[in-house]
């Protein structure tokens, strides 16, 4: 048995280890026994996305809670923003997510927040997979004679929705607004919609109706062309597609010109600070970021700090910092005045909201910051060695890095997720920069890669 937690919670496919309902059961036991400290009343919030192992894997996780004393309210098909909100405003133990994100029905994972809605740190990952892995720890465990009951609770779209009305200024209204959505058929279906239309908005809905096998499939965060040509088709204002989970967004211009979280991320923190909100002059993101953010935060006086890939490393950052503000280039966007970890259905509230403070569409915002052309791509791998390891592919890098100098940058990593290298380079010409990236691309493939 190998490691179980990757960059976020765990994962694979459904109804092979690690998500079998064996394992399910020995993780909500285990979260359970780590969180349940002394509490008198102990309660773990669980919710999930669209997919069909969904129920099973949430049953599963439920029942291993159950048996040694604790309870569970179940909130059904909800965005994982939403069941960090409940963890900490419930004062729940801890809140447990089923999806696995922008990944395909087929597979499933298991998100976790702490009572105060914040995902883990590697070190409490680290206990609950030794309890979950370790049969003399789970020995520990000592079921008795209290068992716990399963509860739905009925109004938790109702208290997420009303959060995310909250965080906009008193009487905004989206009245007069075009907006295409894209719900990925995932967990933003229903509540996304809704909320939109509430606060006034004129609404064009795709994707929203899973079946439990069509969340992510060719729509959502990871595939825009149809929300990209139903936007230039209505003439709308923005084009908002979720992933699967409804963690990120990404958003399209009325041009029907994409923005990814980077570009989201420098709009944000501008006009934040043009306003006197941006606490700190701090802004955090990833390792992944465009050298054009970079560029841009020198230049607008801006403090930066950038962190290893996944939010919860970017919200960690952000607490040290006092930052209010930080996201990945993906679409995990963090207003930490509000949430604390990424929140689509948030991120496209406070986007729009900037848009009416500046009376400007967003493809004339989205020219605050210059995209350096910047080429991803992700080759299978059999094995994941540190890249130093591999000699051949060491002298490749940096030979690569040579030849950019100050110009571009190179960064190669494994996928915390799938059996999946990540090669990604940028420069200053996007045919010379495909051209670098493909030269590393192919090595990993003849050295690590599945038919290497």
């Amino acid at each position: 048995m190998g490691k179980l937690f990757g960059t976020d919670g765990i994962r694979g496919v459904a109804n092979e280890y690690p998500m079998t309902p064996e394992i399910a059961v020995k993780i909500g036991r285990s979260v359970a026994y780590r969180f349940m400290k002394k509490a008198s009343d102990p309660v773990f919030i669980i919710g999930k996305d669209t997919r069909m192992s969904g129920d099973m894997l949430e049953y599963a996780l439920a029942s291993g809670i159950c048996s040694i004393g604790a309870n569970v309210l179940l909130t059904g098909i909800l965005p994982t923003p939403g069941i960090a909100y409940l963890s900490r405003t419930l004062k729940a133990n801890a809140g447990i997510v089923v999806s696995a994100s922008h990944n395909p029905f087929f597979d499933n994972g298991i998100k976790l927040f702490d009572e105060n809605g914040y995902k883990l740190t590697d070190e409490v990952e680290d206990e609950i997979e030794d309890l979950v892995l370790n049969k003399s720890m789970l020995l520990q465990i000592k079921p008795g004679n209290n068992i716990g009951n399963i509860s739905v609770l009925n109004d938790s779209a109702k208290r997420y929705s009303d959060f995310l009305k909250s965080s906009l200024p008193d009487g905004f209204t989206l009245n007069g607004l075009k907006i295409v959505t894209d719900c990925s058929n995932g967990a933003t279906y229903k509540i996304a919609p809704e909320l939109l239309s509430d606060i006034g908005a004129d609404i064009d809905i795709l994707y929203n109706s899973p079946d439990g096998k069509n969340i992510n499939e060719n729509c959502g965060s990871e595939h825009t062309e149809s929300l990209i040509n139903k936007v230039l088709e209505n003439k709308a204002d923005i084009g908002i597609a979720f992933d699967g989970d409804g963690d990120r967004l990404i958003a399209v211009d009325e041009n029907g010109k994409i923005l990814s979280g980077d570009k989201m991320l420098a709009i944000s923190a501008i006009i934040m600070k043009k306003n006197g909100r941006l606490t700190n002059n701090h802004v955090v993101s990833t390792v992944m970021s465009n050298l054009g953010l970079v560029s841009l935060f020198k230049e607008k006086g801006i403090n930066h700090t950038m962190t290893q890939v996944g939010d919860r490393y970017v919200i960690q950052e952000m607490i040290k910092t006092g930052s209010v503000i930080g996201g990945e280039d993906s679409g995990h966007i963090i207003f930490s005045n509000y949430q604390t970890t990424g929140d689509g259905i948030l991120t496209a509230l406070k986007l729009i909201q900037f848009m009416k403070e500046e009376s400007k569409p967003l493809s004339e915002l989205g020219k605050i910051m210059t995209v350096y052309p910047q080429v991803l791509m992700n080759i299978h791998v059999s094995r994941k060695p540190e890249i130093d390891d591999v000699p051949e592919l060491a002298d490749t890098v940096k030979h690569i890095e040579n030849i950019l100098g100050e110009k571009g940058r190179v960064l190669v990593r494994y996928s915390g997720t799938q059996s999946i290298c990540r090669v990604m380079v940028e420069g200053p010409d996007k045919e010379e920069t495909t051209r670098l990236c493909q030269q590393i691309a192919d090595k990993v493939r003849r050295t690590i890669g599945t038919d290497a």
